[in-house]
């Protein structure tokens, strides 16, 4: 049966004093975790919980997360993991929607779960029951059940809570066990709440590995991880891999690292030249998948530069194809069950069996994707919304822009910023953003034109189609040196 609970049993059982996760000097073995997933479950079982129910876990990244995770499979209970940034006033309507049996805590947030639970009147454990050390009442699990719901972050409105089962997990994760590194284990830069931080764990535990979590993922404590624990495997996201080149890594003794992989979308060919000149004794990967679909294409170590911008070739059991739109959809046995009581939402999501991405691609001559925008490509910015091609028309018109794309680059007080990445035609000077800005007044409302400008030699595009790469500019944006 591919069920969660018997995979770490299994490990229990065959590898017991192996380590299972550790987290700056505490450690778990895989037996360790299995007693006290055995004790938390019979105290759960206490509480009455039981098959089907949700369990909202609140709290920053911790061990104490985990033998919660592992005890609540073995009882069929569903492990919903809510945002530890969030304030109780964010987080309340995601509690509401869930309807939970039961709200437990880490210890960094008894005192606002406390307020949560009586903001939304479910009931609350202070501190994690714990019963008897032998293994619960196996009820009757089937590896089709809910086993987590992890909650989107979704652009507009109340976060959807995407369903995955017992089996769709396992299958996930065992990808990820037989296509990394053995070694040492992961380190993980993801916090508890997110979906990539327990996939990544899974993927370990399937091989038997450990998982090394972080609490804060900067370079420094990314890097110290990866040394002490001779890790095999580091995956970051662009935006903090060029933090850890930024940082650099000439004193640390990374000679154990295998794997230095990206993703999950577009990741700039200058930033993957610059990790393989820092790291020239690893693997790279680009993956591109997400939390609904799952692993869904990857761009392998060999293809980094002869296929500069692209997302790669689909993974094993994957189907990619662009929808008569341009948006990519892919169907494989990894996709989400759906999102919890939201059958509309679910339905137009897996239209047809096909998971709808939301990213428009194209592919080459060899079929590698490449990601060139949204298939609503909306700029949302202090709460109104941009068309890209909007602004476009009207700054094209400008003498001295030969070539001009719009996008949104994620800030903290706007949500997006307008930006204008220009090329400048032969013999002109390039405007400075007032000038830019001038010249859209009585155009474009103010909310519309550009608050940033980023003047470039070449905008990225495909080489089959020459499509714009939007995706791949922000990246661009957001990884880029910040100004001293």
């Amino acid at each position: 049966m591919l069920h969660i609970a018997e995979m770490l049993a299994n490990a229990a059982r065959v590898a017991p004093d192996a380590i299972a996760v550790t987290l700056d000097d505490d450690a778990l073995t895989f037996g360790e975790l299995d007693r006290r997933a055995n004790r938390i479950a019979n105290g759960l079982r206490g509480l009455w919980v039981g098959r089907g129910d949700r369990v909202l876990w609140w709290g920053d990244t911790s061990i104490e997360a985990v033998p919660v995770f592992a005890a609540l499979s073995k009882i069929g209970a569903v492990f919903a993991p809510l945002n530890a940034r969030a304030s109780v006033e964010e987080i309340a309507p995601v509690a509401e929607y869930a309807r939970p049996r039961l709200l437990l805590c880490g210890d960094s947030h008894v005192e606002p779960g406390a307020e949560l639970a009586i903001r939304v009147d479910v009931p609350f454990s202070p501190e994690i029951p714990t019963g008897a050390a032998d293994g619960p009442d196996a009820p009757d699990l089937d590896e089709r059940d809910p086993h987590v719901i992890f909650f989107t972050s979704g652009s507009t409105g109340r976060p959807k809570g995407v369903v995955l089962s017992h089996r769709t997990n396992w299958l996930r994760t065992y990808v990820g066990a037989t296509t990394t590194a053995g070694g040492a284990g992961t380190v993980c830069m993801f916090p508890l709440f997110h979906m990539a931080g327990w996939t990544i764990a899974m993927g370990a535990w399937q091989g038997r590995r450990p998982v090394h979590f972080v609490r804060t993922p900067d370079a420094e404590t990314l890097l110290h991880t990866t040394a002490r624990h001779r890790a095999a495997r580091l995956y970051c996201i662009p935006a903090v891999w060029s933090r850890i080149l930024e940082h650099g890594i000439r004193n640390v003794d990374l000679s154990s690292l295998e794997e230095a992989d990206t993703g999950t979308s577009a990741t700039p060919p200058e930033l993957l030249r610059a990790l393989k000149d820092a790291l020239p004794h690893t693997r790279t990967r680009v993956f591109y998948g997400s939390t609904e679909a799952g692993p869904g294409l990857q761009l392998g170590d060999a293809d980094l530069f002869r296929k500069p911008g692209s997302v790669g070739i689909a993974q094993p059991g994957v189907d990619v194809r662009l929808a008569e739109s341009g948006e990519v959809v892919m169907r494989s046995p990894f996709l989400m069950d759906g999102y919890f009581d939201d059958p509309a939402a679910t339905a137009e999501a897996l239209n047809g069996g096909w998971y709808h991405t939301g990213d428009l691609g194209a592919f080459d001559e060899e079929d590698y994707l490449s990601i060139v925008g949204r298939a609503r490509d909306v700029i949302r910015t202090g709460g109104e919304t941009v068309a890209p091609p909007e602004v476009e028309a009207v700054l094209s018109s400008h003498p001295a822009i030969g070539e001009i794309a719009v996008v949104g680059v994620p800030d903290a007080q706007w949500g997006e910023v307008v930006t204008a990445v220009v090329v400048i035609r032969a013999g002109t000077t390039a405007p400075d953003l007032d000038a830019l800005r001038s010249f859209c007044t009585g155009r474009l409302a103010a909310f519309k034109q550009p608050r940033r400008l980023a003047v470039v030699d070449a905008l990225p595009r495909t080489a089959a189609t020459g499509q714009v790469q939007r995706t791949l500019i922000v990246e661009r944006l957001q990884s880029a040196p910040k100004p001293p």
